[in-house]
């Protein structure tokens, strides 16, 4: 091996891993304008199916970073999943039609296009490389950044070191990722016995564009109509059987046998036997090291989650990192990624393996007894729409981290519930809090476009939405200083017929939108909070009556260790040689 000493390559933040979590996140941090390096040991990206379902919350993200146009023609929307007994009968059904995010809450998805997507979206922006070949071998970090010691094959084929340095390294490498064995820290959870033989074929035979789960206790198997014509089965393996002895084709085709006439003639992609995971790390960060995706938590298949969990934690670290590199935010500020998102995380896993283990039962007694029960259960219309609209999934809900309580004020926090004893809470449709979730999507009109999807209007950063007021005149001069500090912008909604006469009377800094769906003006009709402070990942940090707002600005500024700096180096702006291509 040769050893020579150049000068590292220097990065604000190094992603190790060109995986789905590490590709988003590289692309959310080239929007704010911030100089990533992204290390990837392998020569390519994976090319064979993985994933297979997209949720609105990843579309949202890949919305904001300017990816759907590439990204959606390798999708099916409202990708129906249904639950068969052991004779094929139904026995549940999953189709929710909500589109509360903007998107629809289920997507097939072809894996490799999607990252193919993600990583060709990179070179829109000078400041992000991705480097294939580079194997990190270790980290070394100090007060004030961190090394990376790459293997990377020189011009005569020797493998030679090579020293990348950056503030953060963020380890993006799968389940068994080196970052999170170097931070030391646990990665708890089950790897249950349970083996499975997943089989990918071209030319998909049946053309069911959705999903069946085949909940049959001779055999739990799965067969998923995908995108481009790739249908999937997964097959549910028996103790005994080998992994040489099921990834035979004739062995394969005998499990198909009941599914296609000559499976012979199929167009296979691959054979492989897996293992379900599931686990969580203890945490997601020590000092200037971060682990996100598979590195930070390993998911089931059953929920279709991990691809979709990795896009939650770019979307939460991206603007934090933004937000420290430019100096507006402290250190701190990246202690919230695990505050906020660990919990969720443990709650996807611990779903999927419950709702996996409903499906695998292979005791005829206990099959008959879940499939009785599932009959019954079906006659009552709640319980059916909890099934079929996916009530069932926890949405994400931050209760601590980059908050304010929506009742005290106090910082760091929120409690789930609105308990003022003023009338306007008292007589509210709906006294749950809306701080520590996602902020709807609705559609918007503005003076620059109409029908537009409300995060295309606002931007991708801080917004303080105040439903028919002006943030200037309800907001004292202090808070509107330290909001133009923050880069915040300034949002009136209200209802169309009343565009016209705002625009006129606002000014040209507020940004005023007219509500024609009724969506908004239903959103806060129920709530008795009509100014909302929203987070750049499209959370709600912060929702109050007016009169509140300035103490609740504050407990956000303090719960992210705001500086008071302005943003620097285009942490708020998308990059000029990017604008034109986010649109």
């Amino acid at each position: 091996m040769n050893n020579p000493t150049p000068s590292p390559d220097a990065s604000e933040v190094l992603i190790v891993g060109a995986g789905p979590a590490g590709l988003m996140l590289a692309n959310v941090l080239g929007m704010y304008g911030r100089k990533v390096t992204v290390l990837e040991a392998m020569d390519q990206l994976i090319d064979y199916p993985r994933g297979v379902g997209l949720d609105d919350e990843s579309f949202r993200t890949i919305q904001t970073v300017g990816l759907v146009d590439t990204i959606q023609p390798h999708t099916t929307p409202q990708h129906i999943m249904r639950l068969v007994n052991g004779a094929g009968k139904v026995i549940l059904v999953n189709n929710p039609q909500t589109d509360e995010f903007g998107w629809g809450r289920k997507h097939g998805f072809i894996q490799p296009e999607a990252d193919k997507a993600l990583y060709e979206g990179l070179a829109r922006f000078k400041h992000v490389q991705v480097l294939f070949g580079h194997r990190v071998e270790d980290v070394r970090e100090t007060a004030d950044g961190v090394t990376a010691v790459a293997l990377v094959a020189g011009p005569d084929g020797e493998l030679e070191e090579r020293n990348f340095t950056a503030q953060y390294l963020v380890g993006c490498e799968g389940g068994k990722s080196p970052t999170r064995k170097r931070m030391g820290v646990s990665f708890e959870g089950e790897s249950p016995s349970t083996r499975w033989l997943v089989v990918d074929v071209n030319n998909d035979p049946l053309g069911t564009p959705n999903v069946f789960l085949g909940a049959d206790p001779k055999r739990p198997y799965v067969s998923i109509g995908l995108p481009h014509a790739v249908r999937r089965w997964e097959f549910m393996l028996h103790d005994g059987e080998t992994e040489d002895q099921v990834t035979d084709p004739a062995y394969v085709n005998n499990l198909l046998s009941a599914h296609v006439p000559d499976p012979s003639k199929l167009d296979f992609i691959r054979r492989r036997v897996f293992t379900h995971h599931a686990r969580v790390a203890g945490n997601f960060r020590k000092g200037r090291q971060l682990i996100a995706g598979d590195a930070a938590h390993l998911m089931p298949v059953w929920m279709g989650q991990g691809w979709n969990s990795g896009m939650r934690d770019a979307t939460n670290l991206g603007w934090k990192l933004a937000a420290v590199l430019s100096g507006q935010a402290g250190d701190a500020l990246l202690d919230t990624f695990t505050t906020e998102r660990k919990e969720h995380a443990q709650a996807m896993v611990d779903l999927s393996l419950t709702f996996g283990n409903f499906i695998k039962i292979t005791n005829p007694l206990l099959a008959a007894g879940r499939d009785a029960a599932s009959s019954v259960l079906n006659l009552f219309p709640s319980v059916k729409s909890y099934f079929s609209d996916m009530k069932f999934k926890p949405m994400p809900r931050y209760t601590q981290g980059v908050l304010a309580d929506p009742n005290t004020q106090a910082s760091g926090r929120a409690a789930a519930r609105l308990t003022s004893k003023l009338v306007p809470v008292l007589t509210a449709n709906n006294k749950v809090s809306p701080v520590g979730v996602q902020f709807p999507q609705p559609r918007v009109n503005s003076k620059a476009g109409a029908n537009v999807l409300l995060d295309d209007a606002i931007g991708n950063w801080w917004a303080v939405v105040v439903w028919g007021n002006s943030p200037k005149d309800v907001l004292p001069s202090e808070s509107l200083e330290k909001l133009r500090t923050l880069g915040a912008r300034l949002v009136c909604v209200l209802p169309e017929t009343q565009r016209a006469w705002a625009e006129r009377d606002m000014g040209e800094d507020v940004l005023v939108l007219g509500d024609h769906t009724g969506r908004m003006k239903k959103w806060f009709d129920d709530r008795p909070t009509p100014l909302v402070f929203l987070r750049p990942d499209r959370f709600v940090a912060g929702a109050c009556l007016t009169q509140n707002a300035p103490a609740t600005l504050d407990a956000i500024l303090r719960s992210m260790a705001f500086t008071g700096k302005p943003a620097a180096h285009g942490a708020v702006q998308v990059p000029d040689d990017a604008r034109e291509l986010l649109g």
